[in-house]
């Protein structure tokens, strides 16, 4: 591993422990290998904290602490430490304690997650004093242009080689669209690109903006199919590079620039603005300077369209998957979302939601990394494959239990009437 990958794994912005190197404390000897009283106390308020899945807490010497007889899955908790990680920050350290291994899973992963998922909110009322603590310990962070370089950096700049291992062949890393069951990963992303571009009805020589690009795939299937002019902006150094040599080799470069620069300095005017994958970066404290952008860059006959993971109602994040996995991250809700609009009369033409397609987009990455599990733990380490691996798996779970959507907002200036009265123009 070279150092600046290196560098990308230990940082965690001050915000708690590395996941590199937390192997290390896996390795090391139980203070006593017997189980007490306490022990079994701990168990069982891990569980019913839970909301009592339909699970079993099995502990360090073999004894089935709490949970049900013959479960589907059974947790296996080998140290004490890790016990009392629970019972402090559930939140946390079971991300933590599974990825260095202090934690299995004998069942499956994603079935697990969702029984999990699905017993905390079902057996947790939204105004229990639990929720409003979880809420204000994970509230959203403030997202400047310093920190959300950082935060990318952190996530998407672990190496093109390591996501080319499961994402699909034009590198992809948003959700998919399933135009008919038989679908695969491949066709997918080209039917979400072509669902996309149809929507926005792009025609030969627009002005396209779109503002956090991934590895370009996009970008060039809209030059490519569409004949328009993209400028792409990305705060990713490793995605621009692989970027742009994919629009040297396919002789795209006269029609798109891709511009190493944050959203935050676009320029217009432009006939159409898109934006897929970024808003989950963008952070609330910025969504309404996020729409004064956009209405001074659209031309007053555009229109744009913003794809996002959001929820059904305000959230905090995952703490786990935001410390460790994604800094700065923030799927929004459909009202967080007005606030890119309604601050700036900016109408709102079609919005829909793609939940169940991204369940099945989370199943497919999962089942390419899960067959190169060997290669990403060579690249990195252990606990960095498995901390993926429960990511992508809670990702399944997350999406097919609601706990996430995928929402797909149109809109354009109120006063535009050069707008489509029908959505024939998806399904021709």
């Amino acid at each position: 591993m070279d150092k600046g990958n290196a560098d990308i794994l230990r940082a965690d912005g001050g915000r708690g422990a590395r996941i590199l190197g937390l192997n290390e404390r896996a390795n090391s000897t139980a203070a006593s290998r017997s189980v007490n009283a306490l022990d079994r106390w701990a168990a069982k308020r891990v569980l019913a904290g839970a909301g009592t899945p339909s699970i079993s807490l099995e502990l360090w010497n073999g004894e089935v602490a709490a949970g049900v007889s013959n479960p589907a899955t059974r947790i296996r908790i080998n140290q004490r430490s890790a016990l009392f990680g629970l019972l402090y920050r559930t939140d946390i350290h079971f991300g933590d304690a599974y990825s260095d291994g202090r934690i299995e899973v004998d069942g499956d992963l994603v079935e697990f997650l969702e029984n999990l998922y699905l017993s905390i909110r079902h057996s947790i009322p939204r105004d229990s004093w639990r929720r409003h603590v979880s809420e204000w310990l994970n509230r959203p962070n403030a997202n400047s242009q310093a920190t959300a370089r950082g935060n990318i950096h952190h996530h998407y700049d672990l190496g093109n080689d390591f996501y080319q291992l499961w994402l699909d062949e034009r590198m992809l890393y948003t959700c998919a669209y399933y135009s008919h069951e038989a679908a695969t990963l491949e066709q997918a992303q080209i039917a979400k690109m072509e669902h996309v571009c149809r929507k926005l009805e792009l025609e030969p020589g627009m002005q396209v903006v779109e503002a956090g690009c991934g590895w370009g795939a996009l970008a060039l299937y809209m030059a490519e199919h569409y004949n328009v002019h993209v400028t792409a902006y990305n705060i990713s150094t490793e995605q621009l590079a692989y970027a742009r040599a994919r629009a040297e080799a396919e002789n795209l470069g006269h029609l798109v620039n891709f511009v190493e620069a944050d959203y935050r300095t676009m320029q217009g005017p432009c006939d159409r603005f898109v934006s897929v994958g970024m808003l989950e970066h963008v952070g609330l404290q910025n969504f309404r300077e996020l729409g004064a952008l956009v209405k001074r860059v659209l031309a007053s006959h555009g229109r744009g369209l913003i794809h996002s993971i959001g929820r059904n109602a305000p959230a905090p994040n995952n703490p786990w998957i935001e410390q460790r996995i994604f800094p700065g991250s923030y799927p929004p809700s459909l009202s967080e979302m007005a606030e890119i609009f309604e601050p700036h009369r900016l109408s709102i033409l079609d919005v829909e939601n793609l939940r169940l397609h991204y369940a099945r987009t989370c199943r497919d990455w999962l089942a390419r990394f899960d067959s190169h599990v060997e290669a990403v733990s060579s690249m990195y380490d252990t606990s960095f494959s498995r901390a993926w691996r429960l990511y992508l798996a809670g990702s399944v779970a997350a999406f097919a239990t609601g706990s996430l959507q995928l929402f797909q907002v149109v809109f354009t200036h109120e006063e535009n009437d050069t707008v489509p009265l029908t959505r024939e123009h998806l399904y021709r």
